[in-house]
Parts: C-alpha cells; structure tokens; sequence
C-alpha cells in the first residue's frame, strides 16, 4: 500500500504535530530575517539620506545654497567646529579639504547603497565603522566640557548612536542580512564575489 510522503519542515513551513506553538516557532527564523533586513534598510536610508541632503542642500541638515553642488564643503562646518577632544587640531585641519570631502561623502553614498541594496555588508560594516569611529571622536562624548570651558552637552560619555550604528552594521554583516529583501544572494553567486568572502 503506498504511503503519503510528508516533505521535511522548513523554517518557513509550519510542522503539523498538532501542537499550537509549532507555527509561532517554525516562523521565528523569518521573523528574524525580516527584522534585521528592516533594520538594514532603515539604516541604509540613514546614510543616503545624508549623502543626498548635503549634494543638494535639501534643507534639513543642510541648507539650500550651501550644498556640495554649490560648491561648499560637506565636512568644514562640522570638523571645523570641533571643540573637545585629543583629535580636535587634526580635525581641524582636515575640515573643507577636497580629499576629505569626497571621502567623506563616498562614504556615505557606498554605505547607503550597500545597506539598502543588501550586498558588501562586511566591507560596509569595516568602513562604515572606521567613519562611525572618527565622527565620534570628532564629537568625543567623554567630555563634560568643551575647550573654552562651556558645557558639552554629552549624555553618556562612551555609548551614542555612532557607536550604536556600528554595532549594527557588524550584526548586519555577521547574520547575512542582505538575502532578506536584498540583493545578497545574487551578490554571493558573482563569480568575483563567490572566492572572495570578505566582499559578501
């Protein structure tokens, strides 16, 4: 007599043992998935959102005329007002040059696109934290004080939201959230791409 042959669960399917908590398991995995891909995109959007306001002066954080298309420069204003901080005379003097600015403003637009698009999240998440890493110095939440004595404003003085989105590009990175609402597996399948794992 033939037999009904029962295909092996998946994360995606649901085991059908009659217990009510196997369904809400079985769709744990996707759940995660979905929640890191969100994560993912919603900080890819954090990035070219930045890249785009300071081209064109979009008039959030930057104001119409002083775009990078104007011809201002998208780091002098905020590394030329560094005010606490070991790195603050670096910082100064790095603030408005042209190689800064472009490097800068790669940044930012390889950092979006990589996120949104979900491919090369562990060279993202390498130079995504090196940039993090300097904006935080640059802001050196340690300090209680600015350099001529004013309040700094800081509200913790080692954990803000450059080092929160650090962490997150490195937990994007490990957990391959690029295959979820991404182009992560065409990415990986790349011939270039597949011998070389330090560019999933």
């Amino acid at each position: 007599m033939a037999t009904q042959h029962t295909p092996a669960p998946t994360p995606l399917t649901p085991r059908r043992t009659g217990r009510p908590e196997d369904g809400a398991t079985s769709r744990a995995p996707f759940a995660t998935a979905a929640t890191l891909a969100t994560a993912r995109i919603a900080l890819g959007a954090v990035f070219l959102w930045a890249f785009l306001d300071k081209t064109f002066g979009l008039g959030y954080g930057t104001a119409a005329g002083r775009a990078w298309l104007d011809g201002a420069s998208p780091t002098e204003g905020f590394l030329g007002h560094v005010a606490a901080g070991p790195l603050r005379g670096t910082f100064h003097a790095m603030a408005g040059q042209t190689w800064v600015d472009w490097l800068f403003m790669a940044s930012l637009l390889g950092l979006g696109l990589a996120l949104l698009g979900g491919i090369g999240l562990r060279i993202a998440a390498v130079g995504g934290t090196a940039l993090l890493a300097l904006m935080w110095a640059a802001e050196w939440p340690p300090a209680r004080h600015l350099a001529d004595g004013t309040a700094s404003g800081s509200s913790n003085p080692l954990i803000d939201y450059h080092l929160v989105y650090a962490l997150l590009l490195a937990v994007l990175a490990v957990t391959g959230a690029g295959t979820t609402w991404g182009l992560g597996h065409r990415w990986t399948a790349l011939p270039a791409v597949r011998t070389r794992p330090w560019l999933h």
